[in-house]
C-alpha cells in the first residue's frame, strides 16, 4: 500500500518529535510491506517567519491533497514571543483553527491511557494508579466559541468583549454518531459533557445527543455536567469510556485527563472529517524551553502514527505493532526526562528523544 502523508513539524520540538515518528513509520513499511511518501508543509510560527501567515493557502492545498497530515506542534512562548504580538488571526494557533475548518476536522479523538508501567507517575492517589484507565474524549472541533463571532468594542466608555457560541443541530448530531459509534468498539459507554443547567447550546446538546442515542440500544448514555466531570477525573476516571462533548469544554477536559496519566507527552489525538481523512498530532504543545535538546518525548507523536494507519490506512495491524513497540520499550526500562522517575532513576535508562524512536523503530514486529 503506498500513502501520501503531509507534515506539519512546525515549531519548537515540533521537527524533532515529527522526525521520530517517521522513523517508526519507515520501520512498519518496510516490515509490512508498505510504502508512505512525505511531504513537509509549514504552519505556525515557521510559516509567520518565512510567509508572514501561520497558514497559506499552498500549504491547505497540499494537506487536501494527501491521505493524511501528520503534524507535530506549533507556537512559542505566549509571553515573549512576536508571533503573539500580532493580530489574533494572524499568531501561530490561528493556523491550526484555519486547517481545521478547511478540512472539515470536526471529530477530534483524545485517547487517555494510564500505561501499567507509568503508573507511579499518574499524580492521583496510589489506588487510582493501580486502578489505571482508559478512556476516549470525543470532543466536537469546528463549533462553540472558538468560531463563533466575536467583538471587542467600547461601551459607555469601557470596553465590553463579546464571544458568541453557537452549535447547529447537525454540528451536534454528527459529533453524537461518531462518538457512539466509536464507543461501539470499546465498552459500550458514552457520557455526554455540557452545562444544560445554565446553556442554551448545551440543552439543544442534550436533546441532540439524546436523539443519536436511540439509534444505539447497545450502548449506555449518561448526561453530566462539566464541572462534575472535571471533580470525576480526579475522583475516578476509571469510571470513563467514551466522553463526548462540545468544543472548548473539550479542549479543557482533554486536557486535565492527558495531565492524569503522568506526562501529556504520552498522548496522541486526531481529528477526523467524514471520510477516512485526519490530522493526527501530539496533545502536548511546542513546549519551546527545551527545542533542539533532544530530550523531548516523541511518544505522543508516534503513537499518533499508529492512530493514523488505524482510523486514516485501516491497518490495525500497523497500528497494533507500533502501540506493541511503545508498550515493550516502556516495559524494558527506557524513559525520557519527563517519565523518569526522580526517585528511582537508577532502575531506569534515561532516554533521548532521537534514541526513543530508535527503540521504538527496532520492535516494530510483524507478529
Amino acid at each position: 500500500m503506498k500513502k501520501n502523508i503531509t507534515c506539519i513539524p512546525g515549531d519548537g520540538i515540533g521537527p524533532e518529535i515529527v522526525t521520530e515518528a517517521k522513523k517508526v513509520l519507515d520501520k512498519v513499511a518496510e516490515v509490512f510491506g508498505h510504502e508512505f511518501v512525505y511531504k513537509d508543509i509549514l504552519m505556525g510560527g515557521c510559516s509567520i517567519d518565512a510567509c508572514g501567515v501561520p497558514l497559506t493557502d499552498e500549504a491547505i492545498a497540499d494537506a487536501k491533497a494527501a491521505d493524511a497530515v501528520l503534524m507535530g506542534s506549533i507556537g512559542g512562548n505566549t509571553s515573549t514571543s512576536p508571533w503573539y504580538k500580532l493580530e489574533p488571526s494572524l499568531r501561530p494557533e490561528a493556523g491550526l483553527l484555519k486547517l481545521r475548518k478547511s478540512l472539515n476536522l470536526f471529530a477530534n479523538l483524545r485517547p487517555a491511557y494510564l500505561y501499567p508501567q507509568l503508573k507511579d507517575a499518574c499524580p492521583l492517589k496510589e489506588a487510582t494508579g493501580e486502578k489505571g484507565f482508559d478512556m476516549l474524549i470525543m470532543r466536537e472541533l469546528t463549533g462553540g466559541l472558538y468560531f463563533g463571532d466575536r467583538k471587542t468594542e467600547e461601551v459607555d466608555g469601557e470596553l465590553v468583549a463579546t464571544d458568541i457560541l453557537v452549535y447547529r443541530e447537525s454540528e451536534i448530531r454528527r459529533i453524537a454518531v461518531r462518538g457512539f459509534d466509536v464507543a461501539r468498539k470499546r465498552r459500550k459507554s458514552v457520557i455526554s459533557v455540557d452545562k444544560a443547567n445554565v446553556l442554551d447550546s448545551s440543552r439543544l446538546w442534550r436533546k441532540v445527543v439524546e436523539e443519536v442515542a436511540k439509534d444505539y440500544p447497545d450502548v449506555t448514555l449518561e448526561h453530566m455536567l462539566v464541572d462534575n466531570c472535571a471533580m470525576q477525573l480526579v475522583k475516578d476516571p476509571s469510571q470513563f469510556d467514551v466522553v463526548l462533548t462540545e468544543n472548548m469544554f473539550g479542549d479543557i477536559l482533554s486536557d486535565e485527563a492527558s495531565m492524569i496519566t503522568g506526562s501529556i507527552g504520552m498522548l496522541p489525538s486526531a481529528s477526523l472529517n467524514d471520510t477516512s481523512f485526519g490530522l493526527y498530532e501530539p496533545s502536548h504543545g511546542s513546549a519551546p524551553d527545551i527545542a533542539g535538546q533532544n530530550i523531548a518525548n516523541p511518544i505522543a507523536t508516534i503513537l499518533s502514527a499508529a492512530m493514523m494507519l488505524r482510523y486514516s490506512f485501516n491497518l490495525d495491524k500497523e497500528g497494533d505493532a507500533i502501540e506493541n513497540a511503545v508498550r515493550k520499550v516502556l516495559e524494558e526500562g527506557y524513559r525520557t526526562v519527563d517519565i523518569l522517575p526522580k526517585t528511582e532513576e537508577n532502575k531506569f535508562t534515561r532516554t533521548a528523544c532521537s534514541e526513543m524512536g530508535d527503540l521504538i523503530a527496532e520492535r516494530i514486529v510483524n507478529s
